[in-house]
């Protein structure tokens, strides 16, 4: 029997489903598995076809079904933003002027800026306050085709205000839609009333922070910024140990700044993924592959930072890693949405192809997050998509910086339509 769709996507040039697999025989195209003249059908906000268009059987596009044209477009599934830091207050355009004129990010950390500032602005913003300056930056990610999108706690690094950090993305999830995926981020810096006392304060994640964190269940990740300014391996290890106690899957921001082994430790630990890498070794990109972590690449904190080098994504891609990209949207060291800028950086500085690019920002980010089923199109999936107003996915890249996101679907509902009609907010 036909299923009449509810929502019908035809007149594509390309329809991405990214439902291939990656592995090192099989290059990022052939994983994307293209459909050339697709087009897909969604019923009680679920995909029920996928395929070419001239394979539709009639009966499905009843007289109420709801039609969207992709002009010749390209339709991929839903991206998928894998790290965002997109809950917090104040801003650091002091800092970014500092670093432009010859300052580095350790040096202004270790100065009483960095992570530290925006962790006082942020204990002192309201539960309110946070949804309202994070919304926006939620809607301009789901305006570029964003439909799910981890967001991190990390500027409260104490109880009270990791866990309002954390009840500010289930009110941003109630209000905007897009699945958002809650990390636990307490071991991101050593706050300031406890720079005497480091051991005091790795006591506090492991014996207040995420036991709180868990009673709300309101993280599913637990992640660790392991870097010079920040948390040492056995540190890490511990406060890992003890998420994992209280159900969370492990993260791990590693060789971003120095050269520290945290792709290893990551590796060590079963990290579900490794984040930045810029620094990583080739011991550790080994690691990593035999693990199956997931190298997150971040290539616009790279740029923002004024830093060299980029993150190998052509070494880890060669040596069978799985690679996502994330904005980092963050006051710090990203402050961006641009989602075009990470995909046209990973081309041009961490030397992925466009198809690896796409992967990357797709299944590939899925994986990052551990979900089944989001970043494709499948039958019985979830109806996520984006309509872009490009006739190939290579232009995606090529076009630096630009939103080619026309129309966004989220769930079987149009929540982005074309000519700045805006976005569906539940509220």
């Amino acid at each position: 029997m036909t299923v009449a769709f509810d929502l019908f996507v035809r007149n594509c040039a390309e329809l991405v489903t990214a439902r291939g697999t990656l592995s090192p025989n099989q290059k990022a195209e052939a994983a994307l598995d293209i459909i050339p003249r697709g087009a897909v059908g969604i019923a009680a906000g679920k995909v029920v076809f996928v395929g070419p268009e001239a394979d539709v059987p009639p009966a499905a596009v009843a007289p109420f079904t709801e039609v969207v044209d992709a002009d010749g477009g390209v339709v991929a599934p839903g991206l998928v933003d894998p790290h965002t830091h997109l809950v917090f207050a104040g801003e650091r355009s002091a800092e970014f002027d500092l670093r432009n004129q010859g300052a580095t990010y350790l040096e202004i950390a270790k100065a009483g800026g960095g992570i530290v500032s925006t962790v006082r602005a942020t204990r002192a913003a309201s539960l309110e306050e946070l949804v309202a300056l994070a919304r926006p930056r939620l809607v301009r990610l789901l305006e570029q085709g964003v439909t799910t999108c981890e967001v991190k706690s990390g500027y409260g690094l104490d109880v009270e205000t990791e866990l309002k950090m954390l009840r500010a993305v289930q009110q941003l999830r109630r209000e905007v839609p897009v699945d958002l995926v809650p990390t636990l981020l307490c071991a991101h810096a050593i706050p300031e009333e406890f720079k005497a006392n480091r051991e005091g304060y790795v006591e506090r994640c492991i014996r207040e922070i995420i036991p709180a964190v868990a009673r709300e269940g309101l993280a599913r990740f637990c992640d660790a910024f392991v870097e010079e300014s920040a948390f040492t391996h056995d540190e890490a290890r511990r406060i890992f140990e003890a998420a994992r106690a209280h159900g969370m899957r492990i993260r791990l921001h590693a060789d971003q700044l120095t050269a520290n082994g945290g792709a290893q430790l990551a590796a060590e630990v079963g990290a579900l993924s490794a984040d930045h890498l810029e620094q990583v070794s080739d011991e550790g990109i080994a690691a990593l592959a035999r693990a199956g972590v997931t190298a997150l690449l971040v290539p616009t904190s790279t740029l923002f930072l004024r830093m060299r080098p980029y993150a190998p994504g052509r070494k880890l891609v060669d040596a069978g890693v799985n690679v996502a990209l994330g904005t980092n949207v963050n006051p710090g060291s990203s402050m961006t949405e641009n989602v075009g800028v990470v995909l046209s950086l990973a081309c041009l500085e961490n030397g992925l192809s466009a198809a690896e690019a796409l992967w990357g920002m797709t299944r590939g980010a899925a994986i990052a997050l551990g979900l089944a089923q989001h970043g494709q199109l499948v039958e019985g999936g979830p109806a996520d998509l984006v309509v872009f107003g490009c006739s190939t996915y290579r232009h995606l890249p090529y076009h630096l910086g630009v939103n080619h996101a026309r129309v966004v679907v989220k769930g079987g509902r149009v929540v982005v339509r074309p000519g700045g009609a805006g976005v569906a907010v539940c509220r």
